[in-house]
């Protein structure tokens, strides 16, 4: 797979992609990684990327000619059409099966937004796909790309040291992941359930998939809320205290198990579980990374060291 992020800080990612899965994809040959830095396709002395918007209102936002400079770049430096991703707050929420779906293109471009986001020309023209990293505000795109790009790195083939890891991992499923344990057996008198010291494989697999379930069933809050959809309750009729009934899980743990009952292992990722209800819709998103101060106009390269393609 190849992964090209266009961004006002390739600095940023220095860190992060020089290390753990990453750094481990890049050096087996798996990924190749290129960061191009916007600035250099400007064409003006001062390298300036954004500008006041028209009818006025606080902020700066990229301009359209240096994004479109960059991409025309990338692209002509590749075989095939890439899919560009703009992480903006507009975008759907980034989740497992995104990044399945993600995992599954040879070419990917990452385009990270700043200040109070990109001309708008930007996003009809040139963008295949918006994502969002959830609800609340960062400076800029960077960070999210760097989720982004972790969470698909890891599905590849031949990236994980096991094969069955990424398709056991927590949300795969639709589940959380069950509890795990390592030696010792018994430590500062906690002892590690008995049913995976028995060696019976089968009734492993059970309990690992009762656990998983009252996982997801259970606190903390934000458990129960994805078994409601990430749904907040109503207020109650006139502005007061919401009903004690409206926070309750729309199924008990035991009765969310008996879904599952007659399940004999769990479908393979990206497939969903059937839960036997409909959820009732996402929350409106916020803005997540809008608005930033005005920073430095140039930016540290990455180390000589990470072994990835910088361009400036």
């Amino acid at each position: 797979m190849r992964i090209d992020i266009l961004t006002l800080f390739p600095g940023m990612f220095s860190g992060p992609f020089s290390e753990s899965i990453i750094k481990r994809a890049v050096d087996k040959g798996l990924l190749e990684i290129g960061l191009h830095n916007i600035r250099g396709y400007t064409e003006d002395r001062h390298h300036v990327v954004d500008d006041y918007p028209y009818g006025g209102g606080a902020g700066m936002v990229m301009k359209p000619e240096p994004v479109f400079r960059a991409l025309e770049s990338v692209r002509n430096g590749g075989e095939g059409r890439p899919v560009v991703v703009l992480m903006t707050p507009q975008g759907e929420v980034f989740s497992q099966q995104i990044a399945w779906e993600l995992s599954r293109e040879p070419w990917l471009v990452l385009l990270c937004g700043h200040y109070e986001g990109v001309d708008e020309r930007i996003r009809e023209h040139l963008v295949d796909r918006e994502l969002s990293i959830g609800d609340y505000i960062l400076t800029g795109g960077e960070l999210p790309a760097m989720v982004v790009a972790d969470a698909v790195v890891r599905l590849l083939p031949g990236v994980m040291g096991s094969a069955h890891s990424a398709e056991e991992e927590s949300f795969s499923p639709d589940l959380l992941e069950y509890p795990q344990y390592t030696r010792p057996a018994s430590f500062q008198g906690w002892d590690v359930p008995e049913i995976l010291l028995s060696g019976d494989h089968g009734a492993v697999d059970r309990w690992r998939r009762e656990q998983a379930v009252i996982r997801t069933a259970a606190p903390p809050p934000r458990n129960r809320r994805r078994l409601r959809g990430n749904c907040r309750p109503p207020a109650a009729p006139g502005g007061g205290a919401r009903k004690e009934s409206q926070n309750r899980l729309p199924l008990s743990p035991t009765q969310y198990l008996g879904l599952f009952a007659r399940r004999e292992s769990p479908p393979s990722p990206p497939g969903k579980i059937d839960t036997g209800y409909e959820s009732h819709g996402a929350m409106p998103r916020a803005r997540t990374h809008g608005r930033i101060s005005q920073a430095g106009r140039h930016d540290s390269q990455s180390s000589p060291a990470l072994r990835l393609k910088m361009y400036v």
